[in-house]
C-alpha cells in the first residue's frame, strides 16, 4: 500500500461518497530539508474523518457530528504544513520519546546520568527541541472497514540525549463507532525511558472560535499530581476531594479554573496537571468524559495508561494564527494527554517508564465521539 498515488482512495469511490470507509492520500508539502510530507484522510461509513500527516504524526483535523448531524472540526490546527514547521504548541502532535517534563533535563539509569535537551523552564519537555512531533515518519495506510495509518520511526541512540536505538510504531485507526484509536509500540537495544502520547487540542464546539470554559468535564481520578513553579511534580499525590481539581462528577471547566487562592491553580495558570486514574491493570479504562452543551458533542477517553494530563490551553495567547486566519487565544482548547506521570525517571515512587532490551512498550488510547440531545 506504500504506492498510493496522490488523491487515490484505498476503496474505489467518488470524492464526495462518505458511505464507505476509505483513505485518501495527498501531498501536504515540502519540508526545509527537501523531504515531502503527506496527508492521509481516514473516513468511516458514518462520515467522520481524521486527517493525519506523517510529519510529526500530527492529527491535522478531526470532524465529528453535533446533535443535528453537522460535521465540524473539533481540533485546533494550521492551514498548511508550513504552519506546523514554523512552530505550534504541539497542536495534534505525536509526542516522544518522553511526553511531559523531565526535571532539569537529567535522569540516572543503571548508574549512568543522561543529559537531555532543556526547552521549558530549564526542564526537558515533550522529547526536546526536535522530538517525535518534528520528524518525518514512514507511513503505511491499512485498508478495511476501519481504516488505519501505521507510522514507524527509529530514534537513534543519543537523539536529544536519550540512550538506545528506539524503534517506534504508532497506528491510528478510525473505528466504525466514531472513535479514533491510537496504538503505540516501541522496542530498544539499550535501557531507556519511554512515555508516548498525543497532544491534540480539542474544542467540541467546533471551529475553535471561542473558549472551552463551558465544556463539562469528568475525570475518573481520585488523586492528582501536584507540581512546583516549574511544573515539575513534587513527588506526592494529593486527593482531589475539596480542591478545584475534583472532577469526579461532571463539572464546568470554568467553575474553579481562576481560583487564585489555590497554589496549584496559580502554578499551572489554570489546569496543567496529571490526574492519577482510578483502576489498575493493562485493560482500557474510562479516563475522562467531555460534554459541550451548545453542540451536544461528547468525547470519552479510554486508556490503559496510569494518568492523564488535563491542560486547558493556558499558554495560548492569540499569537498563533490557526485555520482560516483565526488567532487561538487563551483557553480556546483543552488537551487530555494519556501518559505516565511527569518526571517519572527522577521519581522512584512513581510507576516506572524504563524500557529494556527484549521488552516491548505497548499502550492504547481511544477517543470516542458521540452527541446527545438537549
Amino acid at each position: 500500500m506504500n504506492g498510493l498515488r496522490d488523491h487515490e482512495f484505498l476503496y474505489v469511490q467518488k470524492r464526495n461518497d462518505r458511505t464507505k470507509a476509505g483513505i485518501e492520500k495527498t501531498v501536504y508539502g515540502q519540508l526545509p530539508d527537501g523531504q515531502t510530507a503527506d496527508l492521509y484522510t481516514l473516513h468511516n461509513a458514518a462520515g467522520m474523518t481524521a486527517s493525519i500527516t506523517n510529519y510529526g504524526g500530527i492529527i491535522v483535523s478531526l470532524t465529528t457530528p453535533d446533535r443535528n448531524g453537522k460535521f465540524e472540526d473539533v481540533t485546533l490546527g494550521m492551514d498548511s504544513l508550513a504552519g506546523y514547521v514554523k512552530g505550534t504548541p504541539y497542536f495534534g502532535a505525536l509526542i516522544g520519546r518522553y511526553g511531559n517534563r523531565i526535571a532539569k533535563g537529567k535522569f540516572t539509569l543503571d548508574g549512568k546520568t543522561y543529559t537531555l535537551v532543556t526547552n521549558n523552564f530549564g526542564n526537558h519537555l515533550h522529547g526536546g527541541t526536535k522530538g517525535f512531533d518534528k520528524v518525518l515518519w514512514t507511513a503505511t495506510p491499512v485498508e478495511g472497514d476501519e481504516p488505519a495509518l501505521k507510522l514507524t520511526y527509529t530514534s537513534k541512540d543519543g537523539e536529544e540525549g536519550y540512550p538506545g536505538n528506539l524503534s517506534v510504531q504508532v497506528t491510528y485507526t478510525l473505528q466504525k463507532d466514531n472513535a479514533l484509536k491510537i496504538d503505540y509500540q516501541a522496542t530498544t537495544d539499550k535501557p531507556t525511558v519511554v512515555n508516548l502520547t498525543n497532544h491534540t487540542y480539542f474544542n467540541l464546539a467546533g471551529g475553535a472560535k471561542r473558549d472551552i470554559l463551558d465544556h463539562v468535564v469528568t475525570l475518573y481520578a481520585d488523586k492528582f499530581i501536584p507540581i512546583d513553579q516549574t511544573l515539575i511534580p513534587t513527588g506526592k499525590l494529593q486527593p482531589v476531594a475539596g480542591t478545584p481539581f475534583d472532577f469526579t462528577k461532571p463539572t464546568v471547566v470554568g467553575t474553579r479554573i481562576n481560583d487564585s487562592t489555590d497554589t496549584q491553580i496559580k502554578y499551572g495558570g489554570g489546569y496543567d496537571h496529571g490526574w492519577v486514574l482510578n483502576g489498575t491493570g493493562d485493560s482500557l479504562k474510562l479516563a475522562a468524559t467531555v460534554y459541550e452543551p451548545t453542540s451536544g458533542r461528547v468525547m470519552e477517553v479510554r486508556t490503559d495508561q496510569p494518568a492523564v494530563q488535563f491542560y486547558t490551553g493556558n499558554f495560548l495567547d492569540g499569537s498563533v494564527t490557526g485555520r482560516e486566519g483565526f488567532p487561538y487565544k487563551k483557553r480556546y482548547a483543552l488537551c487530555l494527554e494519556t501518559e505516565h506521570y511527569p518526571d517519572s525517571p527522577n521519581q522512584p515512587n512513581f510507576p516506572t517508564t524504563v524500557l529494556k532490551p527484549g521488552e516491548t512498550y505497548k499502550t492504547t488510547t481511544v477517543y470516542q465521539f458521540s452527541s446527545k440531545k438537549e
